[in-house]
Order: C-alpha cells, then structure tokens, then sequence
C-alpha cells in the first residue's frame, strides 16, 4: 500500500473527511494519512479507539511517535489524557487500549538507527520556546538537534510563517488556519519538503498546532522488514 508516499511533493489531507479503515484489532479504526507497506508500514495515521477497545501486546521493532488528541489513551504503564506526547523507540511494546475511547496521531517505522530516547510529555509539558510572530505560546516537546517537536498556540487573524531548512509535518490541534488556497481544520495534516515554509493565516478562534521539524525521512531510517 502506498498513500502520499512521494515526500518531494507538499501535501495537505483532511483527514476528518476520510473514511475510517477497521484494523486488524476490533474497535480500532484508522484514518491512513501516510504510508508505505502492508500491515507492517512506515505510516502516519490518525487512529480511534472505541470504548473497551484494545490492541493486543505489540513491540514497536521501528518505534511509535503518538499524540493523544480526544479522550484518553492507556496502556499498562499509565493513562494519557489528550494533550499527550510521548515516544517508544524501537525495542519498547505494550498493551495499548482505552476504557471510554480515544482519538490519537501516531507515526510508525520513521526512528532513526541510533534514537533509543523514550519520553512521555504530560498535557502542559514541554519547555517554553522562542515566539515567531503571531505565536502566543510554544513548548517543545523534543528536541535532540536532528528532529524539534512542538505545540504552538497561533493568534487569531494572525499571519504566521515557520522557515522550513529540514522538513516540516504539521497537524492542526484546534481552531482553523489558511495556508495558500486550503481551509485547514482541527486534524488537518500538511508535510512540506524542505525550502518550503509554512504560511498560514489564522482565523477568528486562533490555532494550535502541532509541528515536527525534521527531514521528511532520516538517511539512516530504520528499514521495514
């Protein structure tokens, strides 16, 4: 399978208007944003657990990148409201599922060879960052001078712009946004190869938005089996 797999082109998905695909777990839905492969894939989804849900108990051979976005995800090391960050490298598993169900973003088989860092990031966590023009409120959330992850809280009616050296992935949190001739809504997600950079206008409500700044694919990316 292969969904917007050509990462020299920019690419925007609305994802609330796609279709939920079932996954091989019952109660376990996805949205496909990106992907590369089978059921083993390097991926980019959006995925809904239903209440009583469960995945069964899985290692992540090429890591998992999850943010909680409704309800609240769990596992047998914890609950993760919405607003949650965290990282399993590859060689971590667990039992994901959710009591009263959940909408999550997760990006799967996109870990570089050497990036061993697990962290979790509780709602609220995260260093405060520098603020671009336009940004009332940034913290990042990882940082490890190859790959910057980050939450910013975009100004209504603001024009705001995000330089691009690396690579940038983009997910829409809340509020609204223009970027060029697309009407961005909460769970829309943009990539933009690098030297491109995000231009956006907010609307009334403002943004928050979730941004990796990264190459769209490390050189050294672990490879699918």
């Amino acid at each position: 399978m292969r969904i917007n797999e050509d990462l020299s082109k920019p690419v925007i998905v609305h994802s609330a208007q796609l279709d939920w695909i079932p996954s091989p777990a019952a109660g376990v839905d996805r949205r496909m944003l990106y992907r590369v492969g089978g059921e083993v894939a390097r991926a980019t989804s959006i995925v809904r657990y239903a209440p009583g849900s469960a995945f069964p108990r899985h290692v992540h051979s090429g890591g998992e990148e999850i943010l909680v976005l409704e309800g609240t995800f769990e596992d047998e090391h914890g609950d993760y409201p919405a607003g949650s960050y965290f990282r399993n490298p590859p060689g971590t598993s667990h039992i994901p599922a959710s009591k009263n169900g959940c909408t999550i973003f997760v990006r799967l088989w996109q870990y570089r060879q050497d990036d061993g860092t697990q962290i979790v990031r509780h709602p609220g966590e995260g260093e405060s960052a520098p603020l671009r023009e336009g940004v009332e409120a940034a913290r990042v959330l990882f940082d490890d001078g190859t790959e910057r992850v980050s939450i910013e809280s975009w100004l209504p009616g603001s024009a705001v712009s995000v330089e691009n050296h690396r690579g940038l992935e983009f997910l829409v949190l809340s509020g609204g946004l223009v970027a060029g001739d697309e009407q961005l809504e909460p769970q829309s997600w943009g990539r933009l190869p690098a030297g491109e950079a995000l231009k956006a206008i907010t609307g009334p409500e403002g943004a928050e938005i979730w941004i990796k700044d990264a190459p769209l694919q490390h050189p050294d990316v672990l490879q699918l089996p």
